[in-house]
């Protein structure tokens, strides 16, 4: 019996998932975290912090995702937020701030009108997911 012999194509895609096996089958980030601490920088910093415990006029992002929304003890959260029935997850900050806070969850105190740049939003989440 004779193996068949696998074209390029094969060969990388049967590289690619032993690689992703090899991993534990973690999705690599999209974002780089480290353009993404400047993204944090430009965009949330004058209200928000990722230090954890040390919270400014929003709370602080430290551990931000695997957290319920509205949940983070000792701040002050809107009824919109606190009543929102969500985790922030990757997906979930994508959408969030991919538009006006306001439009998203209405209610809130948030004045961000969202970032518009994937390339910013994705260095950003991948910045709040290494805070943690």
């Amino acid at each position: 019996m004779t193996t068949p012999k696998l074209g390029r194509a094969a060969r990388s895609a049967l590289m690619t998932g032993m690689l992703v096996y090899a991993a534990g089958s973690q999705p690599a980030l999209a974002g780089d975290a480290s353009a993404g601490a400047d993204v944090f920088k430009q965009e949330c910093s004058e209200c928000h912090t990722t230090r954890e415990g040390h919270n400014k006029k929003g709370p602080s992002l430290f551990g931000i995702v695997g957290r319920h929304a509205g949940s983070l003890a000792g701040y002050k959260y809107t009824d919109a937020l606190k009543n929102a029935d969500w985790v922030w997850t990757e997906d979930k900050l994508h959408w969030y701030l991919s538009q006006s806070a306001r439009k998203a969850n209405p209610g809130t105190r948030m004045k961000y009108p969202g970032l518009d740049d994937p390339r910013q939003l994705d260095d950003l989440i991948a910045y709040l997911q290494s805070n943690h």
